[in-house]
């Protein structure tokens, strides 16, 4: 990844704290023994790092969400109200330690926005529930739900600058804006007219089937086609998701009487949310097309 000292123009920039840990890293791993497997095995460990780095704000609200599934002591607050203060405690921490940036934060901001919008209608629909009460709420809706949205939006901001991405035949953006728009509208749609997700599948794999992104692990540059992207992030949050039911954070009708795997079909649900998430965060980010190192 390049250095926070001297990038690439339009290269985005580590947070002062990560500059510090990427120079340690560096200069631990460089005096490791270079051959096929070692740099491999090097390779494969910066990547889980790099992503269980990315993931931090959504490892800690899951983790919460999950320690209080366990333990829950009676002092008179709410689990979802108690989650939301220690959302927003978490959010003012990473900005305030630098663990995150600003325009990583607005990226979480609009995810919130988006996804409480959704989630309004949605369990207004009867899509899934929320068993608790909750003071900090708008309908039957408590506001710690936008930050599970928030989390998926804090990973994708994050990891473009922890893996340096960039792409290679990305869509014209205003397509992708296009398609985004039909994908959220349809969640909202398909409960009163047609069903479109096929053609907004299609529309998806039309987009970006000649798509790759480029991502630097630490000595090397690596390439994974976008549509496999997609399906990779998609799998970890149905996986997320499945802890998050199991813990009563929400719960889908066929879980009333006890819980149950969450459906595959969500897993497709997930996949078109990607491209929505893809989409807000180039907002704020616009994709940069590889150049050869």
């Amino acid at each position: 990844m390049p250095r926070s000292g001297a990038r690439a123009e339009g290269a985005i920039h580590f947070t002062s704290v990560e500059a510090r840990i990427d120079a340690a890293a560096r200069i631990l791993l460089s005096r490791l023994p270079r051959g096929r497997l070692a740099d491999g095995a090097v390779e494969f460990l910066v990547f889980g790092l790099k992503q269980a780095w990315a993931c931090l704000f959504g490892a800690l609200v899951l983790g919460m969400i999950l320690l209080t599934r366990l333990w829950w002591p009676e002092i008179g607050l709410n689990r979802y109200d108690a989650w939301f203060l220690a959302a927003l405690a978490i959010q003012a921490g990473m900005i305030f330690f630098r663990l995150e940036t600003l325009d990583e934060a607005r990226v979480i901001l609009i995810f919130h926005l988006v996804g409480t919008g959704m989630e309004v209608f949605k369990t207004a629909v009867g899509s899934w529930v929320y068993p608790d009460d909750a003071l900090f709420r708008i309908g039957g809706v408590p506001l710690f739900s936008g930050f599970m949205y928030a989390c998926v939006g804090s990973y994708m901001a994050r990891i473009q600058r922890i893996f340096d991405i960039t792409f290679t035949r990305y869509p014209a953006v205003p397509m992708t804006v296009l398609v985004a728009l039909g994908i959220y509208v349809n969640f909202f749609a398909h409960h009163y007219f047609f069903d479109f997700r096929w053609l907004l599948f299609a529309a998806v794999v039309v987009l970006y089937r000649r798509s790759f992104m480029h991502y630097r692990v630490f000595r090397f540059r690596h390439r994974m086609p976008m549509l496999l992207a997609f399906l990779l992030v998609a799998l970890f949050i149905w996986i997320a998701e499945n802890i998050g039911t199991w813990s009563r954070a929400w719960i889908y009708p066929s879980q009333a009487d006890g819980w149950a795997l969450v459906g595959w079909e969500k897993l497709g649900s997930w996949y078109l949310l990607m491209l929505i998430s893809v989409v807000l965060v180039t907002l704020v980010h616009p994709p940069r097309p590889y150049e050869k190192d």
